[in-house]
């Protein structure tokens, strides 16, 4: 058992909460008996670390545990993984212009998966795949997407001729439930404040809103998200 949080393999592990050095060494951490499974039939696992006896983990005392985790509370099981693969995009596209919740994004993986998307574009300042709350929030569907990181605009004007491309527009958007979807499609939310950059929405090919009560000035950007996918999807 490692009982001591001071020994090397540790304090290199225990690093990787820092966005830094995920990006230095490119590997992420994956907290709880479901996300490990998941991680395991991605075969991306590289040590997994148990305060009880588990498949091929280094046991570990509840103080090791601690200094591993990014929890206030942390799981009894966690695994260090090798950051996911891109693939060739073989569907439809969900772009992301400058989201920055944790949350909100592993919320929006989840619709994704749920909803047929084959990968996400997110831009560069958009938050971290591997935060700990990004991971927790998607349910282990960050597994399930194809993620890739771009200059959105580059990627957006690249894919112009082969995607119709949406997006939302509160003030000048049609109706959604006047949207004739059209395979295939780039989907462009933006950020919580300030929505979609106007560069970037200026190559969608149609604006849309989602109508709602005046009682409601605003969606969650995670949950506008859900609607519109569902909404694409049927």
């Amino acid at each position: 058992m490692i009982e001591s949080v001071n020994n090397e393999l540790i304090k290199k592990y225990a690093k990787l909460q820092q966005k830094k050095y995920r990006m230095q060494e490119g590997l992420f951490i994956v907290e709880g008996e479901h996300l490990v499974d998941e991680a395991c039939k991605r075969e991306i696992v590289v040590d997994i670390f148990a305060t009880y006896e588990y498949p091929e983990a280094k046991l570990v005392s509840d103080n090791v545990m601690k200094k591993l985790s990014g929890l206030d509370s942390p799981a009894h099981v966690l695994a260090v993984c090798k950051m996911l693969s891109e693939r060739e995009i073989k569907g439809n596209i969900l772009a992301l212009d400058g989201i920055q919740d944790p949350g909100n994004l592993g919320t929006i993986i989840r619709s994704a998966v749920a909803f047929g998307v084959d990968t996400i574009v997110a831009s560069s300042d958009t938050v971290d795949l591997y935060n700990q709350k990004t991971i927790r929030a998607s349910e282990g569907m960050l597994f399930q997407i194809n993620y890739l990181k771009r200059d959105l605009y580059a990627f957006l004007s690249d894919v112009h001729d082969t995607y119709k491309i949406y997006t939302t527009d509160v003030v000048d958007g049609c109706n959604i439930k006047e949207i004739m979807c059209q395979n295939p499609y780039v989907i462009v939310m933006g950020n919580e404040g300030n929505g979609v950059s106007e560069m970037v929405a200026s190559l969608a090919d149609e604006r849309f809103h989602i109508p709602m009560s005046d009682k409601c000035e605003s969606l969650n950007v995670a949950i506008a998200t859900a609607i519109i996918l569902y909404q694409f999807f049927n």
